[in-house]
């Protein structure tokens, strides 16, 4: 065999097969499926493999258990949710809470959500995974939507970072929790009449827009 050439770089090593981000949707997509179609109590890691035509192995291999399959699941839909710049903060927020509403409806979305949610309060590792994959990738739409109404003047500028994330994570926990609650708990309707109400609240607080 012969030796590389002076400053020529041996090819490296092989590392395993490289992860497909095919196979990745093909999986996500077959746990959805599934849970529509069994519901949690019932969904196996074996069910998904077989519905996405890979080996159980290869599930392992991405995810530790089915927690951690549905938690990715799910938060594949959340992220296909966007923010279009409506024109006013107000029409943003509207905007938003029903689209994301619109999510919440979909029986794999409402039946995984509920699910992981239930399992997380004895798992303190799901609980990591659920703000890591759901909660922490949806805060950019808060951003976004404060960055907007920040250069259209409709909210002032912090300087102090700690501010800007508290208020970042304040207002997505009153929107988020309000539409599950609404949504998941209640199971009453996120129609156009509520979320004009409860946007008109997000905007004005307890106190009517008129009052000192």
């Amino acid at each position: 065999m012969r030796n590389p050439s002076p400053g020529t770089s041996p090819p490296p090593g092989r590392t395993g097969r490289p992860r497909s981000a095919a196979a990745d949707a093909a999986i996500l997509a077959a746990t959805r499926d599934a849970l529509v179609e069994l519901g949690w109590s019932k969904l196996t890691m074996g069910d998904v493999s077989a519905r996405a035509g890979v080996a159980k192995t290869t599930l392992y291999r991405r995810w530790a258990g089915k927690s951690e399959l549905v938690v990715d699941a799910v938060a594949e839909l959340f992220d296909a949710l966007e923010l279009p710049d409506r024109g006013s903060l107000e029409a943003d927020i509207e905007y938003v809470v029903l689209r994301f509403a619109e999510l919440l409806k979909r029986p794999e979305a409402r039946t995984a959500l509920m699910a992981v949610v239930s399992e997380s309060t004895r798992d303190e590792a799901l609980r990591d995974r659920i703000r890591s994959a759901i909660v922490d990738r949806q805060k950019r739409l808060v951003v976004l939507g404060r960055e907007r109404a920040q250069a259209r003047g409709e909210l002032p500028y912090e300087e102090d970072p700690a501010l800007a994330g508290l208020a970042t994570d304040l207002i997505f926990d009153v929107i988020a929790g309000t539409v599950v609650h609404r949504a998941l708990v209640s199971s009453e309707p996120v129609d156009e009449l509520w979320v004009s109400a409860f946007t008109a609240l997000l905007m004005h607080g307890l106190r009517s827009p008129g009052s000192a």
